[in-house]
């Protein structure tokens, strides 16, 4: 059974907490965009330099999702997170994440509040 849109967001968050760019490189799709209140970049190609230079600027990462939302056909899901940088700079993120029929994601989209 493949998994759920919100399984497949589940799994990007580790990634992403994990800094483990070649895996979160295997769930995209070419076309991928990436916007969040900073920056807004298409391409997997600059989806991963963006994310790269995130994680370098990141010297410790910590995400906690506080609940999940997936939509009617299965294909977006979203997360309300609770992230820590550095151990001391905490954001309330909501991320809606869009996949393809196949499971490869094509967007991420960051709200801060």
């Amino acid at each position: 059974m493949n998994p759920s849109a919100a399984e497949r967001l589940v799994a990007y968050m580790q990634a992403y907490a994990e800094k483990d760019l070649p895996t979160l490189a295997a769930m995209l799709d070419d076309a991928v965009r990436l916007q969040d209140w900073n920056i807004a970049v298409q391409g997997r190609e600059a989806f991963l330099r963006e994310t790269a230079r995130n994680f370098d600027q990141a010297l410790s990462l910590a995400i906690e999702i506080v609940r999940t939302f997936e939509s009617a056909d299965g294909r977006q899901a979203a997360a309300e997170l609770k992230i820590v940088v550095n151990g001391s700079i905490e954001l309330s993120v909501v991320d809606v994440l869009d996949f393809d029929e196949g499971g490869r994601l094509l967007s991420v989209r960051a709200f801060k509040g």
